[in-house]
């Protein structure tokens, strides 16, 4: 399409790069998955009036475009194929304003989450979404993919932190959507409607979030372990029916214990220690994969009562037959976490993986865990878990050999999805869709929902340019 091509140079000049090793990263995402083949070309966006000259060239020409932050997605909503143009926003990097005394801040897409974090600190303030990739995820992507991570269970996910959006529509008009002020019920919530709609319906390109009060560092962790991964799942549940409401619950079975205590033994890492060597020794061994736990479980406490949360929570973890320990120590709760975040760099260290990501309600996170050791004897597949246990949301995470996901690793994925919808779940909570699980929404949604949804779609872009393929097929 050279004459497609020559259009978008002309319009935009060297914000349009058709460089094989630009088109090559733009194919792909975090997920394993890649497109046959590669985009038309990349536009790297460092302004509005860049977003809306694609968009209305995009339009005029039919190319199809996909919006893409900082390329650490999960479902493979960012990628892009033949013929179509990917519009990079991780270059539109400015915070816009801090505004603490309405505990807001205003943001372009691409800036990072961490960035975003750190410049709130000096006021007092947070961003709350907390996903494991923070350190190199955008805002937008966080907006699009609706992201959670460790600590929504207590703090929410990124629908909870968005207040208003500036949206490029796929003919590139402007618009926005939402208010600075804490209430707002003007017309229908539009803000609400782009927050989790992996670019299918506009390109983000402002965010004005909120800033909540910095909470005091956490006082005290508990680390349980348990003969088997059903006994951890009975205690996360115990947990919240307990209304602890820990800031972290984060649930690591045996197999995701193994392959991380081998990594951080082949990388040379400092292997993570918890309690004092006297003491707890033993423990640590068994933290680490040395003994035969089960499962493991992270909770960790922020308010100023922790230590008797914490406490109640060691004697939910004996109720149902484990062992735990409890420490206020900072470096030693960093060097546990450590070893979660260790959990995905564990994996791709040993070959392709696939990581998934369902919910369920917290009660049904016992019978889900059992329904993947089910899966996992049936079809002759590992899979690794690790789970934020507080909130019924799962990681399950196939491993297999070879560039291409192999049939069998699909056919557990159905049954592992297929049996969350079945168990009151969901497909996803908080990867997003993408590519990757858009042959099983319509079982979700139901034939009328899933309609409504795609009558949606076309009233913003009725043309089907704003990732084709993505969500919906």
């Amino acid at each position: 399409m050279p004459e497609k091509t020559d259009r978008f140079v002309a319009e935009l000049g060297s914000v349009f790069t058709t460089s094989p090793g630009d088109l090559l990263v733009a194919r792909a995402d975090r997920s394993g998955w890649a497109a046959p083949s590669v985009p038309l070309g990349v536009v790297r966006a460092t302004e509005v009036e860049h977003v809306r000259s694609t968009l209305r060239l995009a339009t005029e020409l039919r190319v199809p475009v996909v919006p893409r932050g900082a390329g650490t997605g999960l479902a493979g909503g960012a990628a892009g194929s033949a013929g179509e143009v990917v519009l990079d926003l991780s270059g539109m990097n400015r915070i816009l304003e801090i505004a603490p005394e309405d505990e807001l801040a205003v943001v372009e897409p691409g800036v990072i989450n961490t960035n975003l974090d750190d410049a709130l600190a000096p006021h007092g303030l947070w961003f709350a979404p907390d996903p494991a990739s923070k350190a190199i995820s955008t805002v937008g992507g966080n907006i699009a993919t609706n992201a959670g991570g460790l600590l929504c269970a207590k703090y929410g996910v990124t629908r909870e932190s968005v207040l208003a959006l500036a949206v490029v529509l796929a003919d590139g008009r402007l618009i926005r959507t939402g208010h600075r002020t804490v209430k707002g019920v003007t017309g229908y919530d539009l803000t609400a409607l782009f927050v989790g709609s992996e670019g299918t319906l506009g390109v983000i390109v402002e965010a004005t979030v909120r800033a909540l009060p910095r909470p005091a560092p956490a006082a005290a962790t508990v680390v349980g372990l348990f003969g088997s991964v059903r006994e951890a799942a009975s205690a996360s549940a115990a947990i919240t029916a307990a209304r602890l409401r820990p800031a972290l619950c984060e649930l690591i079975d045996a197999a995701a214990l193994r392959r991380v205590a081998d990594y951080l033994a082949a990388s040379g890492a400092d292997s993570p220690r918890f309690g004092s060597a006297n003491t707890d020794a033993r423990f640590a061994a068994d933290l680490l994969g040395e003994g035969e736990p089960g499962a493991s479980l992270i909770v960790q406490f922020d308010d100023a009562d922790a230590s008797a949360r914490a406490a109640r929570v060691v004697e939910l973890v004996r109720g149902v037959g484990g062992t735990a320990r409890v420490s206020s120590d900072r470096q030693e709760v960093e060097s546990l976490l450590e070893l979660r975040r260790a959990f995905h760099p564990a994996l791709v260290a040993g070959g392709e993986v696939l990581i998934e990501d369902v919910s369920v309600p917290r009660s049904r996170l016992a019978d889900m865990f059992d329904e993947i050791v089910r899966i996992e004897n049936e079809y002759g597949v590992s899979i690794p878990t690790v789970a934020h246990a507080a909130d019924g949301n799962l990681h399950p995470n196939f491993v297999y050999d070879g560039t291409e996901v192999p049939d069998v690793i699909w056919r557990a994925a159905d049954d592992l999805f297929t049996t969350a919808i079945r168990l009151g779940g969901t497909l996803t909570g908080e990867h997003g869709v993408g590519v990757l699980k858009r042959r099983w929404l319509r079982d979700e949604l139901g034939d009328d929902a899933y309609d409504l949804q795609r009558r949606i779609k076309g009233v913003f872009d009725p043309l089907g340019i704003l990732n084709r393929g993505k969500v919906f097929g």
